[in-house]
């Protein structure tokens, strides 16, 4: 695979905002209890904790204000392995979030906490981006970041010219947010940053909130595997001619069964091969955040380490699938456990 024009194997640096997830249980008990489970979080730290965890240098990139909660933030992510020196210091706050137990992020339930956070008051020209991307080869961020606000997605675009003049991989993960959208239209912000991508993952569904890509009426109102699969792939190709530098495309999908199961699989066009996982399904499942996340790092994991086209999908779906039997936004999965539901599976 000849994916990264950086030949080198550089740092993987991930750009986003930490989060904290506050997650009441639905019957209200945490106001008797005073109880209430708090994890730290965020799409791209998410990712970062995964890639560390399976020993690849990875480095995250941030804004946090000088206070102890941002020092119990860094020690978190230090004892993790994930460096943390291109973190600015600045803002008063953390972005926060409460979403009730079991439910996703699409959810309903979510309330966003994070006007005025240190990550949302970003402007251009805060980080010093020649600094930062030293010895770093690749660069991963989600859409998550640009649904904040305008100054925010123009810090976005700033980072991904400075990587693109430095030949960094650039990787996104097409995350639909639309209670952060509000009154703007995605595609407009969207469409100016996709031009510095080389890999994108999402599913059909986000492609065509974010990006405009059809969504076809007759191919969706089945539930067959066979034509879904189709439309992945229609949507790859479309992806890929829109976008000149996209070379690779993952989509993911997630079907609920009955009140707490799952059916999940996903796709991959790389390398101008088609290739697809293997169906995994479950009766229950834990938790539903950070699916995503996951499978992100686990396809940015065979990516960087040029792995053949059908072992990264297998991989970066068995990591994804796994992180539903786990509580928290961040997996605790290791290689070998993954590996190991792999071969449960094919």
């Amino acid at each position: 695979m000849n994916l990264q024009k950086n030949d080198a194997m550089g740092k993987i640096l991930c750009f986003g905002e930490p989060l904290l997830r506050f997650s009441p249980s639905s019957d209200g008990r945490w106001l008797k209890t005073g109880q209430m489970p708090v994890y730290l979080g965020g799409a791209e730290l998410n990712v970062a904790t995964a890639l560390a965890r399976w020993n690849l240098p990875v480095t995250y990139c941030t804004a946090l204000p000088e206070n102890y909660l941002s020092g119990d933030i860094l020690s978190s992510l230090q004892e993790g392995k994930i460096m943390t020196d291109t973190i600015l210091f600045s803002g008063e706050r953390i972005g926060s979030y409460y979403l009730l137990q079991g439910s996703d992020l699409k959810n309903h339930s979510v309330i966003y906490d994070r006007t005025h956070s240190s990550f949302g008051e970003l402007k251009k020209g805060m980080f010093s981006w020649d600094h930062i991307l030293q010895d770093v080869s690749w660069f991963h961020f989600s859409a998550i970041s640009p649904a904040l606000n305008d100054s925010v997605a123009a810090v976005c675009l700033e980072a991904l010219q400075a990587a693109s003049k430095r030949n960094i991989t650039i990787s996104v993960d097409l995350n639909h947010r639309p209670k952060l959208w509000k009154q703007r239209n995605p595609h407009d912000v969207m469409s100016v940053l996709l031009p510095y991508c080389d890999v994108v993952m999402g599913n059909i569904w986000s492609a065509h909130d974010l990006l405009g890509i059809p969504l076809d009426p007759h191919l969706i109102q089945t539930s067959d595997r066979t034509t879904f699969l189709q439309h992945a792939y229609e949507t790859s190709i479309r992806i890929l001619k829109r976008f000149a530098r996209v070379k690779t495309v993952a989509c993911t999908f997630r079907f609920e069964e009955g009140e707490q199961g799952i059916l999940y699989y996903a796709t991959l066009y790389s390398a101008h091969q088609w290739v697809y996982s293997s169906v995994y399904r479950s009766d229950q499942i834990l938790d539903k955040v950070g699916t995503g996340d996951c499978f992100m790092a686990g396809l940015i994991q065979g990516l960087y380490k040029h792995l053949p086209e059908q072992e990264i999908i297998q991989f970066a779906a068995a990591a994804g699938f796994g992180k539903f039997f786990e509580m928290g936004d961040a997996t605790r999965q290791d290689l070998e456990s993954i590996k190991a539901r792999i071969q449960l599976y094919v």
